[in-house]
């Protein structure tokens, strides 16, 4: 729990970056969490944008949540996942109303998490979780530094077990991180913190 949480506020939502080796992770991540979570989760993984996408199809077989790819003005609903359509970045408001956005890439890359996880800042505060799984490169680390900044909280997959770690490293070296976690125990940690604040 971070200093500057008031107590008694509860977290409203979950954003999750990952790339190479993601779907392994969200696999993992998703597949372990309740279908009655009090929050949304929005993911941003990156996906090659010229195939159709069957992200969303293969995580919803592995997980009691209910998983779709983000529209453009629907309102993340809790015990749902939303994930970015590839070759666009997902961004969310502070109502939880989702817009898609085709602006340049950000690091080489669009879904960005870096654009996620700002808006997610911007938005939610101290009501937001930003989780880094596995990846190459460094997409998430800005942003997991303005979620601490507005004092979110940020979970970053143990480097050591990811199988790619570059993302997760970077999220660390950051001194932004409050948890680093092997993935088996992210979705443990993720579920206590929603589901303590609303004792």
């Amino acid at each position: 729990m971070t200093a500057d949480q008031a107590p008694g506020t509860p977290y409203a939502i979950v954003a999750v970056a990952s790339s190479a080796g993601g779907i392994q992770g969200l696999t993992a991540l998703l597949g372990a969490l309740s279908p009655d979570l009090p929050v949304p989760v929005l993911v941003v993984q990156h996906l090659d944008p010229r195939h159709r996408t069957v992200i969303a199809d293969v995580l919803a077989r592995r997980t009691d949540l209910l998983v779709k790819l983000a529209e453009a003005e629907e309102r993340a609903l809790p015990g749902t996942v939303y994930i970015a359509p590839p070759d666009r970045h997902l961004l969310v408001d502070s109502d939880g109303v989702l817009s898609l956005s085709n602006t340049e890439l950000v690091h080489f890359v669009r879904p960005s998490a870096d654009l996620l996880f700002e808006s997610l800042a911007g938005a939610y505060g101290p009501r937001a979780i930003a989780c880094v799984l596995t990846g190459t490169g460094s997409d998430g680390a800005m942003g997991a530094e303005a979620v601490k900044t507005r004092g979110g909280t940020v979970i970053a997959q143990d480097p050591v077990t990811a199988d790619f770690p570059g993302m997760p490293q970077a999220a660390v070296d950051t001194g932004a991180v409050d948890f680093v976690l092997p993935l088996e125990e992210i979705a443990a940690v993720v579920s206590g913190l929603v589901e303590t604040k609303r004792q």
